[in-house]
């Protein structure tokens, strides 16, 4: 080597590179993320053929990134319940999951209300909405023909909760996972605990620590993601804003607006305020920590996407994994707040269309139609779109008023979309760390 410079210089030059300071893995995120929104956009502006010849190009690259985290998230939720479960004294686990679940459903609410209060303060309106409406008509009658079953009642519901847990991993399924994920974590926990002198006791413990292995490797697989978090959330970016852009500047420029207003509101106002007062610390350095998971969901519109990345920040935040494990998957399905924010704002907008004047018990018909609505919003198809039919219907609409609003939410949801789940997530994350705080559950994910 000493007698060959160049393979000397060459070598040299390696062993720097690999210790060269990388540029912060939300920096490169966020790098990422403008320059899809300033080339998105840009985009708009190319010819349609040219257009639609780059997005063929770049929608795989964004597609792989959400592909990618729906395959770590599912053995992750699965193998994390089992060990939260099995790892928590029975009556804890109790009051703990009732507690999660009384907050969820106190800030659907309040989000509901909050969401109707800023829809008639901003008044929403558009112009030219039988025309937009219009361009829309044929994907409402889609939803009418595909959607027939999804309100299948509450009988249904309970029986979704407990199907084969095999087949609900293999169709991304949550409720059914988490339940019996649960039930499975909470029996092996009461194998230890009365187990005695029983010898199968070794057997139920190597279980556990077969699962712990596991989640450590799921983990680990996250950590690769990450890696091309970059890339794929320009390619994500790109795409949304090339595909849906326009609609930010055309009459679709207010209904925007509310829905924008409300979602900064809550995440920049309401939450804090909320862990300003329940967990005594400055709420804007969590929010700050949160920030990977937040752009995360604005980019994939999708909170089980963002569930392996929500994972992570908690355990930095040091949140149990006992409680998150459980919190944030559930949180995916059942807590909504941006769906709570976003909905009522076609409901005004259809007051203002159609010349209606809501009364007091309709607005409370508005908002628990909305806040119940939101429940199921991660298994109907069509998303939170879907809903308004039923949100729609029982504020009196005709058929035909409701087919136009559908159609006009139909063509601005993949850009309201993003602001929605963005809000979504951090409704999940935030209810995770002000139950962590309260309850002493911080400082002891590491271990686990």
């Amino acid at each position: 080597m000493e007698d060959n410079p160049e393979a000397f210089s060459t070598s040299r030059f390696l062993a720097m590179s690999a210790h060269r300071p990388r540029l912060p893995l939300v920096w490169r995120i966020l790098v990422g993320f403008a320059l899809g929104v300033v080339l998105g956009l840009a985009a708009t502006r190319l010819p349609p053929n040219a257009l639609h010849r780059i997005l063929s190009v770049a929608s795989p690259f964004g597609a792989v990134l959400v592909s990618m985290l729906k395959m770590v998230v599912y053995p992750i939720i699965f193998f994390s319940l089992v060990l939260g479960a099995a790892s928590m004294p029975l009556r804890s686990s109790g009051r703990i999951g009732g507690t999660v679940l009384a907050w969820y459903f106190a800030t659907s609410l309040f989000a509901t209300v909050f969401g109707v209060a800023m829809a008639y303060a901003l008044n929403p309106s558009i112009e030219s909405a039988a025309e937009t409406a219009g361009h829309y008509m044929a994907g409402v009658d889609a939803m009418k023909g595909g959607g027939a079953g999804a309100a299948a009642g509450f009988g249904a519901f309970l029986a979704g909760l407990f199907q084969n847990p095999f087949a609900s991993l293999a169709e991304g399924r949550f409720l059914p996972i988490i339940v019996f994920a649960i039930l499975f974590g909470l029996a092996a926990r009461a194998l230890l605990d009365g187990a005695g002198g029983d010898d199968k006791l070794p057997a139920v413990a190597r279980m556990l620590e077969v699962c712990d292995g596991v989640q450590r490797a799921a983990f680990k697989l996250i950590d690769w993601v990450m890696e091309y978090f970059p890339v794929g959330v320009f390619a994500l970016t790109f795409v949304n804003f090339a595909e849906n852009g326009t609609l930010l500047f055309g009459p679709y420029l207010r209904i925007v607006a509310c829905v924008l207003v409300g979602v900064a509101a809550m995440i920049v106002l309401v939450y804090p305020l909320a862990m300003g007062l329940l967990c005594r610390e400055n709420p804007y350095r969590i929010l700050a920590r949160l920030r990977q998971p937040l752009l995360t969901a604005f980019v994939t519109r999708s909170s089980a996407a963002t569930l392996p990345v929500s994972f992570r920040a908690m355990d930095e935040l040091g949140v149990s994994r006992s409680l998150s494990s459980f919190s944030l998957p559930l949180g995916s399905t059942i807590n909504m707040d941006g769906v709570c924010v976003h909905l009522p704002v076609f409901v005004i907008l259809a007051a203002n269309m159609f010349g209606l004047h809501l009364t007091v018990s309709q607005l409370a018909v508005l908002v628990l139609s909305v806040m119940f609505a939101s429940v199921g919003a991660g298994g109907i198809p069509g998303g939170s779109v879907f809903l308004l039919f039923m949100v729609l219907e029982n504020m009196g609409l005709a058929e035909d008023q409701v087919a136009t609003v559908v159609a006009l939410a139909l063509g601005i949801n993949p850009v309201l979309d993003m602001f929605e789940t963005c809000c979504n997530v951090a409704g999940d994350n935030v209810c995770t760390y002000i139950v962590a705080r309260r309850s002493g559950l911080l400082g002891d994910a590491g271990a686990k």
